[in-house]
């Protein structure tokens, strides 16, 4: 199974980058969670939040070009529900327009009714990524009064 999410953003493709590669830039908009990772071909990344009782999410960067595609594998460990799903993969694709950039997010390699925790979350992730580039303001969603504050 496939699922596609896209945006536009008014930014620069280096901007977009960063936020997507930097640990505390994406806590700003993905539920208070931290990516830790040099985002070097088939290093590692792990997704963790201070206030879970161990890590979220780990996997491999299996693709990185910087400030335009970043191809990620990933398992979710946030539960025992998410944890047997096993991994999937996670495409960042940024492409220019004008003064802003056009991002698609797939997540793909999903079994076929896999558990909507795995990708549900993405419209809120995008539109508070969206927000924090655009206005410098963090957006309230459902996910991200999760572990409390931020």
């Amino acid at each position: 199974m496939e699922k596609v999410f896209e945006i536009y953003i008014r930014t620069t493709p280096e901007r977009l980058w960063k936020a997507i590669t930097d640990p505390e830039i994406r806590s700003k908009y993905q539920f208070g969670n931290r990516i830790s990772s040099d985002f070097t071909p088939g290093s590692r990344f792990e997704m963790t939040h201070e206030g879970a009782p161990g890590p979220l999410g780990e996997g491999q960067n299996l693709e990185v070009d910087p400030p335009h595609k970043l191809v990620q594998n990933m398992v979710a460990l946030w539960g025992e529900d998410v944890k047997s799903e096993g991994t999937s993969r996670i495409t960042w694709q940024i492409e220019p327009v004008g003064d802003s950039c056009h991002l698609t997010v797939t997540h793909d390699q999903l079994r076929e009714d896999a558990n909507n925790q795995l990708y549900g979350g993405w419209p809120m992730i995008l539109s508070g990524l969206k927000t924090w580039l655009e206005t410098g303001q963090l957006l309230t969603t459902p996910g991200s009064l999760m572990y409390g504050s931020t």
